[in-house]
């Protein structure tokens, strides 16, 4: 029975998560790509956000998100079982494991604990115009990967916060309607979103973040950790430790293609933020502009250029044309279609056939 359960759980663990994730994630996922002809895929198309509302329903609506852990919390197994599956169609999920996973998240979750005492007061108090807030910034880097405590990662507020707070501090209001865009540059961005894969509340990236003292490879000239190596990280594979992270299946795809996509806007936001730095000012002359098709005044405005360094964009696809037109004259054209296929006997592989053995077993 609980083998059955432990399958049911890995192959609805989207489900599960969204139900218990405090922010909505905001893209255009193209379903129909998995047709039952290929493994699972997560795709996306467009820009990713996360967006978050408040702490309690306007008037006449239904909770969800972070909502379910503070609103009617007597009836919450049945609020996001049906917050979920407001059509009927999602059939296999499991009340208990809700049941299991909200105790978990009592327990453990940080995040959770902070949004049960913003329940406390306003059941106990009534308080109307109750505020919480996430904070964007820890006093040092010493604890980064140690549990955190409620008090590290925000607090209640009555009344108006003020302005001395963090641009990327989360402010949750008592009722708003709409949703917010929570800022990538939060510690807490994706703990918010992906509860099973980070149980206690960990925090993630932030732009403070320092190299190990012991580190020996290249550094940043800023001595801070970049967002891609900090990603980098995280998703390694460090035998004989186990990670709750690589242990997500599609949750765990769904997490590396909402990290890619927003380690790209930050690049992009780094260099609409750079452009002086990037000597861009050469290529916005009349003789680039009209090489372009640019003849109509109208359509000139503040155009962003993107180095030659930034995979994809057109200087990028220009140079990797002149290399390969460089090398076809100097050598000839290609005559070889090399295929590369893995081997089986590799170390990675013959683990992971092991660990799969001694489960079954």
């Amino acid at each position: 029975m609980e083998v059955k359960k432990s399958l049911s759980f890995r192959e609805n663990i989207r489900a599960y998560n969204s139900m218990f994730s405090f922010t909505l994630m905001g893209a255009k996922v193209d379903h129909s790509i998995n047709d039952g002809s290929s493994p699972y895929i997560f795709k996306i198309s467009g820009q990713v956000c996360h967006l978050m509302g408040s702490l309690l329903p306007v008037d006449n609506e239904s909770p969800k998100f972070a909502q379910l852990y503070v609103y009617d919390t007597y009836n919450e197994i049945q609020n996001r079982l049906r917050a979920f599956d407001c059509d009927g169609t999602n059939k296999k999920l499991d009340s208990k494991i809700v049941e299991n996973l909200i105790k978990m998240f009592d327990e453990s979750n940080e995040l959770v604990k902070l949004f049960r005492t913003a329940r406390d007061k306003y059941e106990t108090d009534s308080l109307t115009n109750l505020k919480l807030t996430l904070l964007g910034r820890q006093p040092n880097d010493s604890k980064q990967y140690d549990q955190p405590t409620s008090d590290d990662i925000g607090g209640l507020i009555v009344g108006d916060i003020g302005l001395s707070n963090s641009n990327r501090d989360i402010i949750v209001d008592c009722k708003s309607e709409g949703l917010k865009r929570v800022t990538k540059l939060n510690p807490k961005f994706m703990a918010l979103q992906y509860p099973i894969l980070f149980p206690y509340g960990e925090d993630g990236y932030r732009p403070d973040l320092k190299w190990n003292e012991n580190y020996n490879g290249p550094k940043t000239k800023r001595q801070r950790i970049p967002m891609r190596a900090y990603i980098a990280y995280q998703i390694q594979e460090r035998d004989p430790y186990l990670t709750t992270l690589l242990k997500g299946g599609r949750l765990f795809q769904q997490y590396l293609v909402d990290s890619f996509a927003t380690l790209e806007e930050d690049r992009l936001d780094y260099i609409r933020q750079n452009q002086k730095n990037l000597r861009s000012e050469i290529y916005k002359g009349i003789y680039d502009a009209m090489s372009r098709g640019d003849n109509d005044a109208n359509n000139l405005g503040k155009k962003i250029v993107l180095p030659a360094s930034y995979t994809g964009s057109p200087r990028y696809m220009i140079n990797n044309y002149q290399d390969a037109v460089a090398i076809c004259r100097e050598y000839g054209h290609p005559d070889l279609f090399i295929t590369f296929t893995c081997n089986v006997k590799w170390p990675e592989i013959i683990r992971e056939f092991e660990k799969k053995t001694r489960i079954q077993a």
